[in-house]
């Protein structure tokens, strides 16, 4: 895919982690920045599906373009090993894109503590722990970069169904938002924090079905919004899909921040008082 305005992040001969990489909307973000210059370094859970991904893209963009490093982003050390291997390969990283996310459902908030503990794990501190490891050497180097963190519509309007998976996405848009403040109030620092926010994808942890579902996305469109948000330096990228556009995600963001604004029963989008009100503020 060309770029019509290349970003300095893209042109700098520096190279992209990326959690979660070696499926989804990862893949699909290592193979749009492997076609526009960088190098990628895939950081997944070892085994064939991400041997398989660093070999396809090997194939296409040389062996020397891709690595693959087996990495449990729960693990605080993993990520130390990821960033040492990172940059003994290539010189300094450009992108940075804690995606590696589980959709596992622990059940309720008082079931499962140790299935809460891993799903934080992955979901939050695996983020935390990608930043923590990598953002002092980004910060020193000194050359612009990226670091883009996955999060989830659920952690906004935090739907019931999965109340980990809702506070997990809902604390890593907190941490994004104050990372991004801390970024650009470092003399100096040319690097932005961003929080991708996917619509309904297609993905390995989505998918339920063998064909994708019509209202869905695929990971490339997910990755190609990403870019033209990134282009127009967009903190915030969310991401429409093929059934829900941006002003029905603005309507359904308002309506949740108005439960605190309006003193209604929390989740009040989903309590049978307020069903046929905000029935009737989606059509108006």
């Amino acid at each position: 895919m060309s770029d019509p305005s290349p970003l300095p992040q893209f042109t700098s001969g520096g190279a992209a982690v990326i959690t979660g990489g070696a499926s989804g909307i990862g893949l699909a973000c290592a193979r749009r920045f492997a076609q526009m210059g960088l190098a990628v370094v895939l950081a997944d859970l070892g085994g064939e599906t991400l041997q398989a991904a660093a070999h396809g893209l090997a194939e296409d963009f040389g062996e020397g373009q891709v690595l693959a490093v087996a990495t449990d982003v729960g693990d605080p050390q993993a990520l130390d090993h990821l960033r040492d291997e990172a940059l003994k390969r290539y010189e300094h990283v450009a992108v940075l894109m804690n995606n590696a996310g589980t959709g596992l459902n622990p059940g309720g908030c008082w079931k499962n503590p140790e299935a809460w503990r891993r799903l934080m794990d992955v979901n939050l501190w695996g983020a935390i722990n990608g930043v923590q490891a990598f953002a002092p050497a980004m910060v020193e180097a000194g050359r612009p970069a990226f670091i883009i963190n996955t999060g989830s519509k659920q952690g906004i309007t935090t739907p019931p169904g999965n109340a980990a998976y809702n506070v997990s996405k809902a604390a890593l848009k907190a941490y994004t938002e104050a990372l991004q403040h801390e970024l650009r109030n470092t003399p100096d620092c040319p690097i932005s924090a961003h929080l991708l926010i996917p619509g309904f994808t297609f993905t390995g942890m989505t998918a339920r079905a063998s064909q994708k579902p019509p209202a869905a996305w695929t990971p490339e469109q997910v990755c190609d919004f990403m870019l033209e948000s990134l282009r127009r330096g967009d903190f915030y990228i969310l991401c429409p899909d093929n059934d829900v556009s941006r002003p029905m995600d603005e309507k359904r963001v308002l309506w949740a921040a108005g439960d605190i604004i309006e003193n209604r029963p929390a989740l009040s989008r989903w309590h049978p008082d307020y069903a046929e009100a905000f029935a009737q503020y989606m059509k108006g």
